[in-house]
């Protein structure tokens, strides 16, 4: 392919087992992802950096295992599914009220507060990084130690939950860190689906990247525009909410400028629609002609 868009074989036989009516959609799980920003000169990872001088802020990505079954090798941002425990109201909390998030996110409350405390994990789950302080508007400025990171791994085995782990540390939860960007739902015919919001994030001042992720071989530190760039050349695989959001980024002069930029991002759901037509099979996501796939009814690969 001219790109690196990644296209697992198996979609046209359950695009096909879709439109005949053999297929049940799965419900989707709500997740969360966060690209995480520092500006172009920042201090702050362990693992491979881009280029440097290239204009306008870097963004923190996963590079998935490669033998792993779904997306293997793609490049992605930290992120996972929600744990139904942060959902509970007692989670220490700073930034806008519950209520403006649940507004924001077209969810009710427990369930905003849900996605907002999964952005927040699965960054210091994936990165290290930890949008948490010990006051409402301070940051905390190393994670760094054996007692971190033996919570983290009790965080990522959930044996311990978000709202314990903050208050164990005597922390708060800084939504005003996160931004809102997009939301994007996995296609009716995969099996596993997942409604996941993603966020942008600055990288606080004194926290460093790590590779932390089990599901990550390497780190990367790149430009956005860079990133596309050399999607488009087909050097990195990546699926198609990730190059979208590279995309719109792109245009941010700043970490900062992307994160003032977020609270007007269309939070309209991105749904893959697939069909059959004049013999082929159309895969499409709306507002995002180049994703469009045209697949012959007699191939399956």
């Amino acid at each position: 392919m001219a790109n690196g868009q990644w296209y697992p074989p198996e979609w046209p036989d359950r695009i096909r087992a879709l439109a005949a009516g053999e297929l049940t959609p799965a419900r989707p799980r709500r997740a969360a992802t966060v690209m995480l920003l520092r500006d172009t000169g920042a201090p702050g990872t362990t693992g491979a950096s881009g280029t440097t001088g290239t204009p306008g802020p870097q963004v923190h990505m996963l590079r998935r295992r490669t033998s792993m079954p779904f997306a293997g090798g793609a490049y992605a941002y930290p992120g996972g599914g929600v744990d139904p425990r942060d959902d509970d109201h007692h989670v220490r909390w700073a930034g806008p009220p519950r209520a403006a998030w649940a507004t924001r996110l077209g969810l009710d409350e427990a369930a905003a507060q849900a996605v907002v405390c999964a952005a927040v994990r699965e960054t210091y789950e994936e990165a290290g990084v930890l949008l948490a302080g010990p006051t409402p508007d301070t940051v905390i400025a190393d994670t760094t130690g054996d007692d971190w990171e033996a919570d983290r791994t009790a965080l990522v085995a959930r044996d311990l939950s978000f709202a314990e782990f903050l208050d164990r540390r005597g922390l708060v939860l800084r939504s005003d860190l996160l931004g809102a960007w997009a939301r994007w739902i996995t296609p009716e015919f995969e099996p596993r689906r997942y409604d996941t919001f993603f966020f942008v994030a600055a990288l606080p001042a004194g926290q460093r990247t790590r590779n932390a992720s089990t599901e990550a071989e390497s780190t990367v530190w790149i430009s956005p525009r860079q990133a596309a760039e050399r999607y488009d050349r087909g050097e990195l695989l990546m699926m198609p909410p990730t190059i979208a959001t590279l995309r719109q980024l792109s245009g941010c002069a700043t970490a900062t400028a992307a994160l003032a930029a977020a609270p007007a991002r269309d939070l309209a759901p991105v749904l893959a629609r697939a069909r059959i037509a004049d013999g082929e099979l159309v895969l499409s996501w709306p507002g995002h002609e180049e994703f469009t796939k045209h697949i012959p009814t007699g191939d399956t690969a």
